[in-house]
């Protein structure tokens, strides 16, 4: 069953460009992966350092013992305790509804 990463990061202010440059090869990467079925990142409107990534994946066991360790990873959580003002909250979420308007 699908599962939804919800995980917020609060970046230093300083360091939001660089957050960027290191997040959008990662996103761009989890594309290919045959268990990844969608990703949104989302800034807050008032705080522009504060983000929120939705990864959805298939398999839990897929994301913790292979997808984690792929090599396109490694420079960004290299950086993360550089990047990060604050730990990243993570949660695990599984879709019960979605609704979408019909595509015309």
């Amino acid at each position: 069953m699908p599962e939804t990463y919800v995980i917020t990061f609060h970046v230093k202010v300083d360091q939001v460009a660089r957050f960027h440059a290191l997040l959008g090869p990662v996103l761009d990467a989890m594309r290919d992966e045959a268990t990844f079925v969608h990703a949104a990142l989302h800034v807050d409107p008032d705080r522009s350092d504060v983000f929120q990534l939705h990864e959805t994946w298939i398999d839990r066991s897929d994301v913790l013992n292979v997808q984690l360790q792929r090599p396109y990873r490694r420079e960004w959580h290299a950086a993360l305790d550089d990047v990060l003002a604050a730990p990243r909250e993570i949660a695990i979420w599984r879709l019960l509804r979605s609704d979408a308007r019909p595509q015309a």
